[in-house]
């Protein structure tokens, strides 16, 4: 049973820093409920406002449905009480629902609701999939505009006219013009968060055009300087942002760039170096090399 209603929910994640936990696999490549909780617990130890389970940066692009639940259930159990957690739901509509109807059996606050897989679509058919979702649970639920899922500010208002628990927008593309014609149109009816990769590199001008929080992958690892850096960025502050990004998050994108698909990689790599392993990533994913993982090392030490 959710603790939040969906405008708490709402409420509660649009003032603070959010994050994505990686999913701890084994050297086997099988989920390590273990040590994810292990890491979970840490990352609720700081005062984040919003984790999401098997979402992106914790692969759940490679989980089954019945691993998603599983890590979804296991993070609930484990930090439920002192953070909402939220689960993704992704793939095919059908799918999604199950991914849905998962999480809030076993206990989760919201849902993020993930591009459908593969096949394009057209608005109509984009309403009809979140519609689907939104019908199927009482969680709020949460868009993501990225991929072959961009919500038209249109679109956006008819959801949200529809659906009660429609919360928020997420935007991963980064097309200025469209977000200012959502947040426009909307206003306070949803929230507002950046999910483009890195999302601190766009944070302070995304500020501007009402996205009050975005979705941190580092937080995984530097916990605190992510904290720091959403701080600044919540008090507008030009010359603590531009130092940390100098600092830290510019040479982070320069090794994050080496390889396709670093942008998860690197973050398991980032445990790896603080001595809090999460495991290998799965494929088609690959693990950062020796030298990459070398320059983050010595990178993170810059500001631990």
């Amino acid at each position: 049973m959710a603790k939040y209603t969906p405008q708490e929910l709402a409420n509660t994640l649009k003032d603070g820093l959010l994050s994505f936990p990686v999913t701890s696999f084994d050297a086997r490549l099988q989920f390590d409920e273990e040590n994810y909780r292990k890491h979970l617990a840490w990352q609720a130890s700081f005062p984040v406002a919003g984790l999401f389970a098997a979402g992106g940066t914790g692969e759940g692009f490679s989980l089954t449905p019945a691993e998603s639940a599983r890590v979804v259930a296991a993070a609930v159990d484990e930090v439920g009480g002192q953070v909402p957690v939220l689960a993704s739901a992704g793939g095919s509509t059908a799918q999604a629902i199950e991914n849905a109807q998962a999480a809030e059996a076993a206990g989760a606050e919201g849902i993020l609701l993930l591009p459908p897989y593969l096949t394009e679509a057209d608005q109509g058919g984009l309403i009809d999939h979140v519609s689907a979702v939104c019908s199927s649970t009482s969680l709020g639920v949460i868009i993501y505009n990225r991929a072959n899922a961009i919500y038209k500010d249109t679109t956006v208002a008819t959801l949200a006219d529809r659906h009660e628990n429609l919360i928020g927008f997420k935007d991963g593309v980064g097309d200025l013009e469209h977000d200012a014609r959502v947040y426009a149109k909307l206003g306070d009816r949803l929230f507002y968060l950046g999910g483009l990769p890195t999302a601190e590199t766009f944070a302070l001008p995304l500020l501007q055009l009402g996205m009050s929080t975005y979705s941190s992958a580092m937080y995984n690892f530097v916990p605190q300087f992510a904290l720091d850096f959403y701080q600044d960025v919540r008090n507008n502050d030009r010359a603590a942002v531009n130092q940390k990004l100098n600092d830290f998050v510019i040479p982070y994108l320069d090794i994050r760039d080496r390889v396709k698909g670093y942008a998860v990689s690197i973050v398991k790599g980032g445990l790896d170096a603080i001595g809090r392993s999460a495991g290998p990533v799965r494929p088609p994913l690959q693990n950062m090399a020796e030298k990459d993982l070398a320059d983050l090392k010595a990178l993170i030490a810059k500001v631990s």
